[in-house]
């Protein structure tokens, strides 16, 4: 497991890196490095045929798994269905969690975790297009 990385910050930004993804080991999780106040983001890869070695849920957060490649289990109180490159899961608070990959080859994921219920405004509702002079 690698260490993630403060890259640099301003005033009102933060950027880090995991480093590569492909080829990723371990678990990362980046709250710390970007100094995040509304969720928590970790990125881990599981290795062919293992899982995470424990169930858990949350009182509060919800998270939200997208998988980055390869394929795997997922496994939600007592449902069990497949996931895939591509397959994004929600899991509420309060019930138990875990997924395994496919003996074929290891799974990366990434687990956005937050609080349930507190998105008050998204993309179109939260956003506002602005003027400003392209600096890129």
């Amino acid at each position: 497991m690698s260490d993630t990385k403060t890259i640099n910050k301003g005033e009102k930004f933060a950027h880090a890196s995991v480093g590569r993804l492909r080829g990723f080991e371990g678990k990362q999780f980046v709250k710390d490095a970007t100094g995040a106040t509304s969720c928590e983001i970790s990125f881990g890869t599981l290795p062919a045929g293992e899982s995470v070695p424990f169930f858990h849920s949350h009182k509060a957060n919800e998270e939200n798994y997208v998988i980055l490649s390869g394929k795997g289990r997922f496994q939600v109180d007592d449902e069990v269905f497949d996931v895939e490159e591509g397959s994004v899961v929600r899991v509420s608070p309060g019930c138990d969690r875990n997924l395994r990959s496919a003996p074929e080859g290891p799974m990366t994921y990434i687990c956005v975790q937050a609080a349930d219920g507190s998105l008050k405004g998204y993309t179109m509702t939260d956003a506002e297009i602005t003027e400003r002079t392209s600096l890129l």
